[in-house]
């Protein structure tokens, strides 16, 4: 299996559009010890040439640009993207969709309450099939593996979800949560190989708890929620804000953090979705020094390797 790391930030990117943190302002004046991302977008990809992403990236139109393997070939209207898979309803993992409605025919993998999130709560999503054959919704359920793959095409890649939690979406309204089973709205992925080995992609982890341990025991390499350095980091950069677990991210520092609490797991882990308000995206900076001496890499646009 071949992934690529496509973009590695958290919503609104490195540098944010919007943002004057010190991150930021030293990245835009040249001065920084670190190096821009866009938002993230993770692609897998098995031994026929087919690639899936891993959510939709707002910037998956500049994520595709840049990288030859995903352009088309041969026909007019033709791509090596077979699918897309869901983990969540959050604008930064969806709205990529909306950039992939060219009548292009590919394969969206999601719970039966997420496609609900995005077909019936929002009609801009309707552009994804105005005309027959467009885009196959396939149903998916946490716990339960299936196979990867375009429609009729190879199954070389076995996938099963797992639920991590109840965070609905902010724009979902409060009189629509009781309608949506909430142990679908959020997952985590585990890719697996005809040889065995295992991908976990887990972007967005509200908390670490045994059930999640156990799975991540058994992982050759982990995409893990690198969101945050610290719970109340939004309030220390802009004086308010929630805290990063009101929002559904377990920061990386503390000792109740992945940094600690995943120290011990034997796979290749990796930041991802990071935040540009981190401090570990600096280079010089004692958190990316204890990331790096505790042997996590800090994920970056453009990195590829194989399982």
């Amino acid at each position: 299996m071949r992934v690529k790391l496509l973009g590695t930030a958290a919503g609104g990117a490195f540098p944010q559009w919007n943002c004057a943190c010190r991150n930021c302002g030293l990245l835009r004046q040249g001065r920084f010890a670190g190096k821009a991302r866009t938002q993230l977008q993770v692609a897998v990809s098995a031994e026929d040439g087919s690639w899936f992403l891993l959510n939709a990236s707002p910037d998956i139109r500049t994520q595709i640009e840049n990288d030859p393997v995903f352009h088309p070939a041969g026909a007019v209207r033709t791509t090596p993207i077979a699918g897309v898979l869901l983990t969540s309803g959050d604008l930064d993992q969806v709205l990529g969709l909306l950039m992939l409605r060219e009548f292009q025919q590919f394969r969206i993998f999601a719970t039966p309450a997420l496609q609900q999130i995005l077909r019936e709560d929002n009609s801009m999503f309707a552009v994804l099939n105005r005309v027959p054959d467009q885009v196959e919704w396939i149903d998916i359920a946490p716990g339960t593996p299936f196979a990867l793959a375009r429609a009729h095409g190879t199954e070389n890649l076995c996938c099963t979800p797992l639920s991590l939690g109840q965070h609905l979406p902010s724009y979902i309204p409060e009189s629509r949560w009781k309608h949506i089973r909430a142990d679908e709205i959020s997952l985590g992925l585990i890719i697996q190989t005809p040889s065995g080995r295992k991908l976990g992609y887990f972007p967005a982890v509200s908390a670490i708890g045994p059930d999640l341990m156990r799975h991540l025991e058994d992982l050759d390499a982990i995409l893990f929620d690198g969101t945050f350095w610290s719970n109340d980091e939004l309030n220390a950069t802009r004086g308010t804000g929630p805290t990063a677990r009101e929002i559904g991210h377990v920061p990386v520092s503390g000792h109740d953090g992945s940094l600690e609490m995943l120290s011990g797991l034997k796979a290749r882990k990796i930041y991802v979705h990071i935040n540009n308000t981190n401090p570990m995206l600096d280079e010089s900076s004692a958190e990316y020094r204890r990331v790096r001496d505790a042997g996590w890499e800090i994920g970056e646009d453009g990195w590829e390797f194989e399982l």
